[in-house]
């Protein structure tokens, strides 16, 4: 597992953490904030014995600093926890995930996904949509920093994040395990129409390329999205917040 001190910033975020029983080693808290939602969460880390320090803002914004999309600095909203880096889960914790939730394994693959704003709203959606685990890779991917994270909102503290060297041969271990394999296509055949029931993966491909060829020819099927305005596309995250939708619908229709 990956480790190295970071931070996650903002409340939502810094509240989730500690509620989820995630190890920090220190809440940072800028001085004389002392609003509602402040003092909830400082609540909390006291009552998980989490250590709490008071910083000037200054402090708390150099700490802070380059954790903004395309690095500019980020709105840490006063409150910063420092943790070891995201612990990457393993697949196998995925599968142990879906059978204690008592459905078919629902398994997102991320292919190229390098904005790591992007990352933390897929696994966002993923999460709160039912899906069992999130897979990235380890080249030309983004990583869980404290950018996705926060962007993430709490949700990876409650979802598998799995980190594999090669994407492709993690898809031919999903087809081994009878779990069929969707590459999100805006040319695919539309959502609406495709069975998305059952064990299934969905593939969402990187901004601006998609999923690339080769990992495309490994799936079962093309998954797309009709689109009725004049805008051509979606980003990654948009995308596959729909699909993640459309599939949960199906389930329970």
């Amino acid at each position: 597992m990956e480790r190295n001190n970071d931070y996650i910033i903002g409340r939502n975020s810094v509240r989730e953490a500690i509620k989820s029983g995630a190890q920090i080693d220190k809440v940072y808290v800028v001085e004389g904030i002392t609003d509602g939602s402040i003092r909830e969460i400082l609540r909390l880390a006291r009552d998980a014995r989490v250590l709490v320090r008071e910083v000037p803002r200054s402090k708390m914004d150099e700490m802070c600093s380059g954790m903004g999309y395309a690095g500019k600095p980020a709105n840490h909203q006063g409150i910063a926890a420092q943790v070891p880096a995201f612990r990457y889960s393993e697949l196998e914790d995925v599968f142990r995930y879906a059978e204690q939730s008592g459905r078919e394994p629902f398994v997102v693959v991320l292919d190229s996904v390098q904005d790591p704003h992007n990352l933390g709203a897929v696994i966002r959606s993923a999460e709160a949509l039912g899906a069992h685990g999130v897979v990235i890779g380890k080249r030309r991917s983004a990583s869980l920093t404290a950018a996705a994270v926060k962007v993430a909102c709490g949700a990876a503290e409650y979802i598998p994040v799995v980190k594999v060297v090669n994407i492709n041969q993690t898809i031919e271990e999903l087809k081994k395990r009878n779990i069929w394999v969707a590459a999100a296509d805006m040319a695919g055949e539309p959502a609406g129409t495709c069975n998305l029931k059952g064990a299934l993966a969905i593939v969402i491909g990187g901004e601006g390329e998609g999923v690339s060829k080769h990992t495309k020819e490994l799936c079962d099927f093309t998954v797309g999205i009709e689109l009725w305005g004049k805008t051509e596309s979606l980003n990654a995250s948009c995308a596959a917040s729909i699909l993640f939708y459309e599939k949960m619908r199906q389930e329970k229709a």
